[in-house]
């Protein structure tokens, strides 16, 4: 096996551990802000390994067939996905978890709340 095929299983493999993690946080964590942390974090973490695995394949294969191969749109894809991926995750969790906490949504076993206090706009 070449060195390529070995990176690129290298971060698959880390990629689907940190998915796995996430999916069994969503199921055993206790609230909804912390299946949040576990479903947006870890997913997008492996999912940029996923990414990258998908980049290191197409740029290898665009590397080897040439400037104007189809390689080379997957790879200017699959890094418009990845920041995409990057950008959304992280404004979808804090728009959900500021409708769940204005929703009246409590976390469990929290000590302390700040936004408690604050005037929610």
């Amino acid at each position: 096996m070449d060195t390529l095929n070995i990176v690129s299983y290298v971060f698959i493999g880390i990629g689907l551990f940190f998915n796995l993690v996430g999916v069994i946080g969503l199921h055993r964590l206790p609230d909804m802000y912390t299946k949040l942390h576990a479903a947006t974090k870890c997913t997008t973490f492996g999912s940029i390994f996923l990414i990258i695995a998908v980049i290191v394949q197409a740029a290898g294969a665009w590397a080897l067939e040439g400037a104007y191969s189809s390689q080379s749109v997957m790879c200017i894809r699959a890094v418009l996905a990845l920041v995409a991926l990057m950008v959304t995750n992280a404004t979808g969790a804090h728009a959900m978890a500021r409708a769940a906490h204005r929703s009246g949504e409590k976390p469990a076993r929290v000590v302390v709340d700040d936004l408690k206090e604050k005037e929610n706009d």
